[in-house]
């Protein structure tokens, strides 16, 4: 039996949900999305989707472009996984080998990847010249058996609304949105400078449910939001949380996730899924407030190339 990598294909969307549900059952997918993600990319991302096939069966894929949002010059992102049952047949080295190649003849200087916490994986990064940096965790609570802090009324000249309350102008979140995520610790923090780009990317992505995202206003402008996405399978994830800088340390960020999550429970999500760096202790301690467990974790590795 060969495993041969190539190009992924529309068609293949299915195949591929299914691998990456197996390797991540903590991360929210969809064949949509991942259709979207592909045909929306920017053209500076470079972005390239791989697939491992064996005998016809997708085994492994990878996702592999430029961090071209990143202020770091050179810095690239390859994050392979393989199905679980389908380990050991060579699929992970060969998409590593071929993401490698490409990003630098496409100029990157260092690739980053993501590798779960586990013996074998983190032996497999280090095999490959690869070394650990920072890790982060993901978090589960179990929205169908567990409980959730009562729905909080909010205080006065702060309101709760919803991201499809801002469907005629979302740009008010998109500046909410790149001001909070150039704060998130990061190996390769982001700046979201061209709107146009989150609209597609983020704003539009099939994921995405607006109904869900919850969002603070006060005084009139946007003061925090925790953006949710679905995946039509009772799964919940939260996509990112955030206070803008002038309203931190007013309870912002729990108010919002604290309604998004009672939102999630009532459209019938039973599984809410989030994820943090490990440094990030303030959304960690809010998420073990609202009763998150950890429930693996990666740690982001780098290598120089080219």
């Amino acid at each position: 039996m060969t495993v041969l990598v190539r190009d992924f294909r529309p068609a293949d969307a299915e195949g591929w949900v299914r691998v990456r549900r197996a390797a991540l059952p903590y991360m929210i997918t969809t064949p949509e999305q991942v259709v979207a993600d592909l045909t929306g990319a920017p053209a500076a991302r470079r972005y390239r989707m791989l697939v491992a096939e064996e005998d016809g069966e997708i085994i492994g894929t990878a996702q592999v472009g430029l961090a071209h949002d990143s202020p770091e010059p050179g810095s690239a992102f390859c994050n392979p996984y393989v199905h679980p049952d389908r380990t050991g047949r060579g699929a992970g080295t060969l998409l590593l080998r071929t993401a490698e190649e490409y990003l630098a003849m496409a100029g990157a200087t260092t690739v980053y990847t993501w590798v779960p916490d586990t013996p074998g994986d983190r032996a497999f990064a280090e095999k490959h010249g690869y070394a650990p940096s920072r890790p982060a965790h993901f978090l589960h609570l179990d929205l169908a058996n567990g409980s959730l802090p009562p729905r909080q009324e909010p205080p006065a000249g702060v309101e709760l609304r919803t991201g499809a309350d801002f469907a005629g102008d979302p740009r008010p979140l998109f500046e909410a949105d790149a001001e909070t995520t150039a704060d998130e610790p990061s190996d390769t923090p982001a700046r979201f400078e061209d709107y146009e780009e989150w609209l597609a990317d983020t704003w539009r992505a099939p994921g995405l449910d607006h109904h869900l995202t919850s969002v603070v206003v006060a005084d009139g402008e946007v003061a925090a939001f925790s953006a949710a996405r679905t995946d039509g399978a009772g799964r919940y994830g939260s996509a990112m949380t955030g206070t803008r800088r002038a309203h931190r340390g007013r309870g912002f960020a729990k108010l919002a996730k604290n309604d998004s999550l009672h939102r999630a429970r009532a459209a019938g999500c039973t599984d809410a899924y989030t994820g943090n760096d490990a440094g990030n202790g303030p959304m960690l301690a809010i998420n073990h407030w609202f009763g998150y467990e950890i429930c693996a974790t990666e740690v982001r590795h780098a290598r120089r190339i080219g």
